[in-house]
């Protein structure tokens, strides 16, 4: 890691979301436990059929339970529940290098962000498999043309959180999409954010991915085009506008030269068509007008809320090289 140790690591909280981890969390927990020394351990388990929950009780974390199935639910429960500085949020399957840590509270604290997200280098051949790939690939780059291109993982788990940060953070999602929203929200606030190669390795033997690449994917690719139809109404509206204007128009011209040759019009359903497409186009224009102002209310509401949340931290003594130290008020 660069730099010394920052020493204090009280007032952060790691949290850890589980379902069935119970090959892998005690490790994942001592870890994080030597990576981060007096910081809190939090496993939230999500209603588990194997032995998660007394393996992570004997390994030291704090455990807690939220019982509706879902990455999202146990999320919003995390984040309403836990009162900390700086959140360091992690999957419970040992495939994040928890020595990242350390240097993800560094960067999150020296560079006063809000983010940083660890983003994936995968270090084995089956670490990362190949529809897993494509698909963060896919819907990473799907954000990016739509929300700005800051972010090159988005479906990474593991991210070193502000407090502003997560108190601001309206967590609609339910299951694995909560990545993308989580994304999205730090976006759309123009957050400071960073991200930070981390190595990825294999699950270990007998643990299985939650994540079903298709299901999953398309849930994923849903919550993208809401919080398009949310966040982007006139590019959103705008497109139907542009579909619904182009197929009445190239119904129209056919009707028009009908019209020019024999004074008549002949087809009189398409001629109906025609205009209610029209009228539908036109209307889905002042609909997505109407919304960007709408938006534009809310955005300033979500910052005004973010910025309403104090800066919890602050760094003394880096303006002239000293090693420094970090912080906390309260």
């Amino acid at each position: 890691m660069n730099g010394p140790p920052l020493g204090d690591y009280s007032n952060v909280a790691v949290l850890i979301p589980c379902f069935n981890e119970a090959p892998s969390i005690a490790q994942v927990i001592t870890s994080f436990r030597a990576a981060l020394p007096g910081a809190t351990v939090y496993v939230y388990d999500n209603n588990s059929t194997d032995e998660t929950v007394s393996f992570a009780l004997h390994a030291g974390a704090v455990v807690r339970s939220e019982p509706q199935r879902g990455k999202g639910y146990v999320v919003r429960r995390m984040f309403a529940d836990i009162e900390a500085e700086i959140y360091v949020m992690v999957d419970g399957d040992g495939t994040y290098d928890a020595a990242a840590a350390e240097h993800m509270v560094r960067t999150l604290i020296e560079h006063n962000l809000d983010m940083v997200n660890g983003r994936r280098i995968a270090t084995g051949s089956g670490s990362y498999r190949r529809g897993h790939r494509f698909g963060n690939w896919f819907l990473t780059s799907a954000v990016a043309s739509i929300f700005g291109n800051r972010i090159h993982d988005m479906l990474s788990g593991y991210k070193a959180l502000s407090r502003r940060f997560v108190k601001s953070f309206p967590c609609l999602s339910t299951g694995f999409e909560i990545e993308t929203e989580i994304a999205v929200h730090a976006l759309e606030l123009v957050m400071p954010i960073e991200e930070i190669p981390i190595a990825y390795c294999e699950r270990d033997h007998g643990s299985n991915s939650k994540l079903r690449t298709v299901r999953d994917g398309v849930r994923i690719g849903w919550t993208i085009l809401q919080l398009l139809r949310a966040e982007r109404p006139l590019r959103f509206f705008g497109v139907i506008f542009a579909v619904l204007a182009l197929a009445s128009s190239a119904i129209g011209v056919r009707l028009l030269l009908d019209w020019q040759a024999t004074g008549l019009v002949l087809r009189m359903p398409s001629a109906v068509l025609c205009t209610g497409m029209m009228l539908l186009a036109f209307l889905s224009a002042a609909c997505g007008m109407i919304l960007e102002i709408v938006t534009l209310g809310r955005r300033e509401n979500k910052r005004m809320v973010y910025l309403s949340v104090p800066r919890a931290i602050s760094i003394v003594g880096r303006a002239h090289g000293a090693t420094g130290t970090a912080a906390f008020h309260p």
